[in-house]
């Protein structure tokens, strides 16, 4: 519809059918706003408008990056705090330390599920995701005030089931104004404050943990729980002004710029997004447990996950390069860097051709080379470049993610379900895998072979996934064909009682 003109409308304007049925479709759009006359742009006034738009829209979801730092920061600065005395004041052994890694995803995945459900249904999730945020800052700083192990387990816990709440329902703000052309390299910004954070929390860490100890009477460790806690709960409150809530009642948008972002995200998907009037609270679930496709990625991406769970190991991974805590702090962070800079590189890609499988398989095979190396030397220059060829892997965990979305387009309660779905399953491979690094022996050699193994299960899912929505795109272009011959009230649209065909004409799902 780009380039044609736009009318929100009057009988008699010169409108094709789609385009109607996409002013039709379009909600909360108030033309009355404007006096008697029916908003109106051009092709020219609308170009100016999207760029204003999304200009707007990346300064406020910009904001996305910063608390998904502190989302992991919150999450894994356990590791760095181990490195300071954690483990021994609390008398942990290796498998309680674990557990209390591995609890923290149990409540991650209680969670993600009925938190997408929620935030698909509510007006205002900028408000939910401050909220959620607030008081998961305030749990991650009484992580400063464990005691022993229950203390800590518990805390634990009702960190991931409060932290759930924030990347599913991020993925699924994005996935409202962003068209699957420009998603992944958003999807790639927004993940940029994970890659970010393992290099930051380094830092950080390396700082906290060198200066504070003792301070008031108490362990760096302890103070850096304090400290990164205090600046997630400040990031919350302005995260309540900042973030951007739907298409159509967005605040800090003009009405010009609302129209135009839900006309966009019409013609991405071929119906406003938005669910059907009548659908239950329960639909979207429903729908998502009936398409075995979630399954095949719920399985896939949780091979990925274990794979890639040397992330929460990693200043250990480096310890075993055989320098002292500080050095191997400030020697983590540079292979997170070259990880986000190669991510951005490969989401941009990915947008531009519209290609999504080589560019999840190529990140995963620089991965394998990584852990190869790992597993086959103990030389020091050798081992640190593997580390970097092992974040690299990381690029293709955020295409992934774009994967998706623009695989389960429609209807919204479906998408949210799905996102919701595939991401809190996928986090058992985080459970898994803080057991995984157990194996000490000869640099992790054992781990390393398991996490090979695991990107070698998620390449054989990709593929498998690959294949159905090639399959799915053949019976989209055979039914179009059948529409020709046979002329169908549908119109533009395809006749299908499966939602996964029920598509807009020309619709292709991306492989």
């Amino acid at each position: 519809m780009a380039g044609d003109e736009i009318t929100q409308a009057r009988a008699g304007e010169a409108l094709s059918g789609s385009e109607k049925q996409a002013v039709e479709n379009i909600e909360h759009v108030d033309p009355g706003a404007q006096g008697d006359q029916p908003f109106q742009i051009n092709a020219a006034r609308r170009a100016v408008v999207e760029k204003q738009l999304k200009r707007k829209l990346d300064a406020r979801c910009g904001l996305f990056v910063l608390i998904y730092i502190m989302n992991y920061l919150d999450r894994n600065n356990i590791a760095a705090a181990r490195l300071k005395g954690l483990q021994d004041d609390l008398r942990l052994d290796n498998t309680q330390y674990a557990t209390c890694l591995s609890i923290l995803y149990v409540g991650y995945i209680l969670m993600q599920v009925p938190s997408n459900m929620f935030i698909n249904r509510i007006q205002r999730p900028s408000l939910y995701i401050a909220c959620a945020m607030l008081l998961w800052g305030l749990v991650s700083t009484l992580s400063g005030n464990a005691n022993s192990f229950a203390g800590m387990v518990m805390i634990r816990f009702f960190l991931g089931f409060i932290e759930a709440a924030f990347l599913p329902g991020a993925l699924l703000i994005l996935s409202k104004w962003y068209t699957r052309r420009e998603l992944t390299t958003r999807n790639a910004i927004l993940f940029c404050g994970n890659l970010i954070s393992n290099a930051f929390s380094a830092l950080l860490g390396a700082g906290v943990l060198s200066n504070m100890q003792g301070v008031l009477g108490h362990a760096a460790w302890r103070w850096l729980f304090w400290i990164e806690g205090a600046i997630t709960m400040t990031i919350a409150i302005s995260a309540a002004f900042i973030l951007p809530d739907l298409p159509h009642n967005a605040r800090g948008f003009t009405e010009e710029e609302r129209i135009v972002a839900q006309l966009r995200m019409f013609e991405d998907v071929g119906e406003a997004d938005r669910d059907a009037a009548d659908q239950g609270t329960f639909d979207g679930l429903l729908m998502a447990l009936s398409d075995v496709k979630i399954y095949v990625m719920m399985l896939t991406f949780t091979s990925y996950v274990v794979g890639l769970s040397f992330n929460a190991f990693f200043p250990t991974l480096t310890g075993t390069l055989g320098f002292g805590y500080v050095p191997t702090l400030l020697m983590s962070s540079p292979p997170w860097v070259f990880s986000c800079l190669v991510s951005l590189l490969a989401s941009w890609h990915a947008d531009r051709t519209q290609e999504k499988f080589w560019h999840i398989v190529g990140p995963i095979l620089m991965g394998i080379v990584g852990f190869v190396i790992s597993m086959s030397t103990l030389n020091v220059a050798a081992r640190y470049i593997a580390l970097f060829l092992q974040t690299g892997s990381y690029a293709g965990f955020i295409v992934f993610y774009s994967w998706i979305s623009s695989s389960f387009p429609r209807p919204p309660a479906k998408r949210a379900v799905a996102i919701a779905m595939i991401n809190a399953f996928s986090q058992l491979g985080n459970v898994a895998g803080s057991y995984v690094w157990n194996l000490k022996d000869n640099g992790y050699r054992k781990s390393y072979g398991i996490v090979l193994s695991m990107f070698g299960v998620t390449i054989a899912g990709c593929w498998v996934f690959r294949v159905m929505l090639n399959n799915l795109n053949k019976t989209l272009e055979e039914s179009e064909a059948h529409q020709v011959a046979e002329p169908r009230p549908e119109g533009d649209f395809i006749d299908s009682t499966d939602e996964t065909l029920r598509l807009r004409k020309g619709f292709r799902y991306l492989v």
